[in-house]
């Protein structure tokens, strides 16, 4: 039995970030419908039972005719897990939205080769994409307004 050392070069599914963008989009527009015109932020909670899991937070940090930008992170998460915070392009004309930054890297490269300085995967984007995906249809499903008891 012969064993291949080389490893095949991964190849961007481009439908399928297309795919993961577009659904992140209509997921972010049924959480933030509001932000091409007036709602800046919002706070959905995450609860099991009476323990609270967490709070995402959506807020508006630029909006255009054409495009917003968001950052969406997470807060009073698990304190063995480490919270997630994400900056998301949204481009409305097609409507897309992609993360463009995730702790401190900024705009994604499609590939990068492995392995590399900053330890990327070959498809770090692509995975952030759908973690983006994942994240937000888990808030869809199971989240509820945050209101603060004061």
């Amino acid at each position: 039995m012969e064993v291949n050392l080389l490893r095949e070069r991964y190849r961007v599914d481009l439908a399928g970030l297309q795919a993961a963008c577009e659904a992140n989009y209509a997921r972010l527009m049924r959480l933030l419908p509001g932000m091409r015109v007036d709602q800046r932020s919002r706070r959905i909670a995450i609860s099991q039972a009476d323990q609270m899991l967490g709070v995402l937070v959506i807020e508006v940090a630029q909006a255009g005719p054409y495009t917003s930008t968001l950052w969406v992170s997470q807060q009073h998460g698990l304190p063995w897990l480490p919270v997630p915070h994400m900056e998301v392009q949204v481009y409305h004309d097609a409507r897309m939205a992609e993360v463009i930054g995730a702790e401190h890297t900024r705009r994604f490269r499609s590939i990068y080769p492995y392995p590399n300085a900053a330890m990327h995967q070959p498809d770090e984007k692509a995975q952030l994409n759908l973690f983006l995906g994942e994240w937000l249809s888990h808030c869809l499903a199971c989240g509820h307004e945050y209101e603060t008891v004061r």
